[in-house]
Parts: structure tokens; C-alpha cells; sequence
């Protein structure tokens, strides 16, 4: 389990990427993250992303189309675990701009604390 700091820093992390996330801008969502950055998807593909730009390019794509199947906005919960660098595991949900559930899945974080803010390495889509 994470310190309770940590669990906090990590509550927040997930907070602004909500945030991030409503704003549908592949570039505000990367930079909550560091390169190269390892993106295992629960189909068994893997993809990395050497710069900033392959992040923000990766994630304006999914986010476009994530809004063309009309969500507006996601959810978390978080089952945290760690120390200095942490390991979480969330349920996204998706929703449409009613407030109901689009889509959802779980995906776990590889996040390292720089300063006060956790930055992701790698994250795991979970298969269904």
C-alpha cells in the first residue's frame, strides 16, 4: 500500500489527468508522461513512444476517438500499491455527455514521483 502521501499524490495525479482527459488534447494528456514511454495494450500489442510528440500524437488519436463514439468525459478509481515510484491499478469509465457509461477498462500505471508530481513510464491495458 502507499504511504499516505503518496496515496494522495497519487489521487491527484489521476484527478488532473480527469481533467486533462475532458479537454480531449493529446498534448495536455502527455505531459503526464515521460519518454520513452511503453504502452502495452490488453490485445497483446505493444507500442513505444520515444519523444513528447509521439505521446501527444498517440493519445490526440485515441482522445478523437474516444469523442467520435460521443464520450465527453471519464471516471477513475484507483487500488494504489508502492513507494517512491508506484504501481496503480485504475477502472476508467467513459461517459457520454448524459452521464452515462460508454466505455470502461482497467489499466495499471508504472508512475515515478519527480518533485511533487508522478509522471507514467508504462502502463498495461487489461484484457477483459
Amino acid at each position: 500500500m502507499l504511504q499516505p502521501e503518496l496515496e494522495e499524490r497519487a489521487r491527484r495525479f489521476f484527478d488532473e489527468f480527469v481533467d486533462a482527459f475532458a479537454s480531449f488534447d493529446g498534448a495536455r494528456i502527455a505531459e503526464r508522461y515521460i519518454s520513452p514511454y511503453l504502452a502495452f495494450h490488453a490485445n497483446g500489442r505493444a507500442d513505444v513512444f520515444s519523444t513528447s510528440l509521439d505521446i501527444a500524437q498517440y493519445f490526440q488519436r485515441i482522445v478523437d476517438g474516444y469523442h467520435e463514439k460521443g464520450v465527453r468525459s471519464c471516471s477513475y478509481e484507483v487500488a494504489p500499491v508502492g513507494g517512491q515510484c508506484a504501481f496503480a491499478t485504475v477502472t476508467w469509465n467513459l461517459h457520454a455527455a448524459d452521464g452515462g457509461v460508454l466505455l470502461a477498462w482497467r489499466e495499471s500505471y508504472n508512475l515515478w514521483l519527480r518533485g511533487e508530481r508522478f509522471l507514467v513510464f508504462a502502463s498495461t491495458d487489461h484484457a477483459d
